[in-house]
């Protein structure tokens, strides 16, 4: 006889693991299925986030700003280094320390809320039942009076550019590689792109990203794109616009790879790496999770059709993180997570869409949330902005990190905020002031009366919420529109 519960969960990343404790917290009898396994077969929970994603990317980033200060910035303090050198192997080691610790925390949060964890890929059959295919093969079936589907997304691979061992690699590749290319070409200049090629940048790779579109970050606000833009090539990342790969040749016994690319005028390129990373995306991870007759139906890409509380076309079953419509962000899927498992529980619940965090974490951050200024314009509603340079607030300069700046946008008649973007060292922190903002309705003026402290990064948002009515302090405020 198979095992009931309450709430089976395929998939232990941000999505999965938040859901299924926060089901056991609920008092609802929780098991979460993940065929993450160490190199001694042991479970990884965290799904891509956490042994591939988030967690590792920013530990590596997090190193490698640390040796780029020491190697360029360090003397503007007045401290001086002889013989600088990276040392990869040891990098590489201490993300994979870090990777463990949080394997390890998510495994003792499953214990202390009751969650039962199982080693295997799960499948969603017809009537609610989960079938569970072990590492060894043994298959075994999970009755459940609700399934959460969480299994998130993996990286898109592009005919052009097809893998080959460590030299054309994903995103998860360019996590592991054991010394630092001379010359790194990365396909794509999104969050992924710009994150590993600033990774390998700063640690003395001479980095080329070619990204087929003509605008560069089209999804973020155009005047903060065109500031990060700038910042960029003063990083001497060459990021070429307009640039659609044709094809890859393997050169000199495999060690180096030959690009073809296309550039803005059509014309036929070629240039040479060392590693090169097919970083373009990232796909619905739905491939062989459903029986014929489970009833799930999926779109042309593979996304699970859902409603706006994660609920698919069979009752009961749900789904949440990458593989739904929506951006593809670990604080998306994870508040998804918290939702249908309250909602399993019987409580209200919902995810406010409108106000989820974009986050890019080169130096500087790039960050926003709400509507872009482009976005408030083709609605043809009534606007307002007002920004503020780092470079005027006395903390960021006192810390030689001055580049970037906080545009606010606020409705024009009701004044409240619409729109909050920071380019900055601290921009995924203090976006979060401007969530906060705009989830409570604020007004750009609520944000000019509150009192910040003084010296802080946060000032520039004190000072952009002042300059939306042309009252900033420590500048002088620009025409109003």
């Amino acid at each position: 006889m198979s095992e009931k519960y309450d709430v089976v969960v395929i998939g232990a990343g941000p999505a999965g693991y938040v859901c299924a404790i926060r089901a056991a917290q609920l008092g609802l009898k929780a098991a979460c299925i993940d065929p993450w396994v160490d190199p001694k077969g042991k479970a990884k929970l965290g799904g891509t986030c956490l042994n591939v994603g988030c967690i590792p990317s920013k530990a590596l980033l997090d190193s490698s700003h640390k040796f780029h200060m020491a190697m360029d910035e360090f003397k503007v303090h007045g401290i001086e280094l002889e013989n600088l050198a990276i040392n990869v192997a040891e990098m590489q080691s201490r993300k994979e320390k870090v990777v463990k610790q949080m394997n390890t925390g998510i495994a003792g949060l499953f214990k202390a809320n009751g969650v039962t964890s199982i080693l295997g890929t799960g499948k969603v059959l017809a009537g609610k039942k989960v079938e569970v295919t072990a590492p060894d093969g043994t298959v075994s079936i999970l009755d459940a009076d609700h399934v959460v589907i969480a299994t998130g997304s993996r990286p898109i691979e592009i005919p052009p550019a097809p893998l080959h061992e460590d030299v054309i690699v994903d995103s998860t590749g360019a996590l592991d590689f054991k010394s630092v290319p001379k010359r790194l070409g990365v396909i794509g200049a999104g969050v992924i792109g710009l994150e590993l090629g600033s990774v390998w940048g700063r640690l003395g790779a001479e980095v080329v990203i070619l990204e087929a579109q003509d605008r560069f970050l089209a999804l973020a606000d155009q005047e903060i794109a065109k500031d990060a833009a700038k910042i960029f090539k003063k990083q001497k990342l060459d990021i070429r616009l307009g640039a659609r790969v044709v094809g890859t040749k393997l050169k000199s016994g495999n060690k180096e790879v030959e690009v073809q690319y296309l550039d803005q005028d059509g014309v036929e390129q070629t240039i040479t790496f060392d590693k090169l990373i097919v970083a373009v995306g990232r796909r619905p991870y739905t491939e062989n999770l459903f029986a014929p007759d489970a009833g799930i139906n999926l779109d042309e890409r593979g996304f699970i059709f859902v409603d706006d509380q994660c609920r698919t076309d069979i009752a009961g079953v749900y789904a949440v993180g990458d593989v739904v419509r929506g951006p593809m962000l670990a604080h998306k899927g994870s508040e998804e997570g918290i939702m249908v498992a309250e909602l399993i529980a019987g409580k209200h619940a919902h995810v406010n869409y409108d106000l989820i965090p974009n986050i890019i974490y080169t130096f500087p951050e790039i960050a926003w949330a709400g509507k872009t200024e482009e976005e408030v314009k083709a609605t043809g509603e009534e606007y307002k902005v007002g920004t503020f340079p780092f470079v005027a607030i006395g903390r960021a300069v006192a810390a030689n990190d001055s580049d970037g700046m906080v545009k606010i946008i606020a409705d024009q008649a009701t004044d409240r905020v619409l729109g909050v973007h920071v380019i900055g060292s601290v921009a995924a922190e203090l976006v979060q002031q401007g969530v906060i903002a705009m989830e409570f309705q604020a007004s750009a003026e609520d944000l000019a009366l509150t009192v910040f402290g003084h010296p802080t990064y946060g000032e520039a948002m004190h000072e952009a919420a002042l300059a939306v009515d042309g009252r900033a302090i420590h500048m002088p405020n620009r025409k109003r529109r």
